[in-house]
């Protein structure tokens, strides 16, 4: 290991969409991105278009980015982590919102820690957060789930166990889905939630589009939203 200080760690924001980064992250927060010269991120093609959006000072192929993604082996992240065993401060990019939250960088934040790497987290837009502020559902006591079950029965039968579990801790459930099955999962909340449960669907959060509205199973039964190929974040709170 080199006897170099070891550089740090930034978690590096990214929009929620195509929206002017400016106009969802501090200035300071831009100005800290724009000064680093290593990435880490999920795609190379994705990571740069962000950093040219937020106006990296120097020609974006003198930037090091690496790849972190879901595929990415375990036996990989040392290698990673190396440059910043040896000096170099580097950012972990997301694909959108604050990275190592329902991505795969928490598991390089894990050995940064175990390796003695400063980790230092840069504000921006995180749509869990966001969505559970709006909703007006409990925001002291709340779960996020993650992604639910592909299969149908499965998907049903973990929605009951949310609903079951919302309703004995008095916690405000969270998960996420891919937008291309938003209304599968739609549909799977409408028949499988008592009536009485609150669900909250916040869409679009940061974006033109957005709308964050809380009511009754009931009542969304009576009226759906539009979900389709929107990015969601599903919130229930039981009766």
């Amino acid at each position: 290991m080199s006897s170099e200080p070891a550089g740090t760690l930034y978690l590096v924001p990214s929009t929620l969409g195509t929206v002017p980064p400016e106009t969802v992250m501090p200035a300071a927060v831009l100005e800290h991105v724009r000064a680093l010269r290593r990435f880490i991120a999920e795609d190379e093609k994705s990571a740069r278009a962000y950093l040219k959006s937020v106006g990296v000072p120097v020609p974006l192929r003198e930037l090091d980015i690496r790849r972190l993604d879901h595929n990415t082996p375990a036996a990989r992240l040392p290698q990673l982590l190396a440059p910043l065993l040896e000096g170099h401060d580097t950012g972990l990019l997301s694909e959108a919102g604050l990275p190592a939250v329902a991505d795969p960088g928490a598991a390089l934040v894990r050995l940064a820690h175990e390796r003695g790497v400063r980790v230092v987290p840069l504000p921006g837009p995180s749509s869990l957060l966001l969505a559970l502020a709006a909703s007006g559902l409990d925001g002291q006591r709340f779960a996020f789930r993650g992604y639910l079950p592909v299969d149908e029965r499965d998907l049903a039968a973990a929605l009951k166990d949310l609903e079951r579990d919302s309703r004995r801790l008095g916690q405000t459930q969270i998960f996420i889905e891919t937008p291309y099955r938003n209304d599968r999962t739609l549909g799977a909340m409408l028949q499988a939630l008592s009536p009485a449960t609150l669900v909250c669907f916040a869409t679009d959060l940061t974006l033109p589009g957005e709308t964050v509205r809380t009511q009754t199973v009931a009542r969304w039964r009576a009226q759906p939203p539009a979900l389709r190929d929107r990015p969601t974040v599903f919130l229930l709170l039981a009766a």
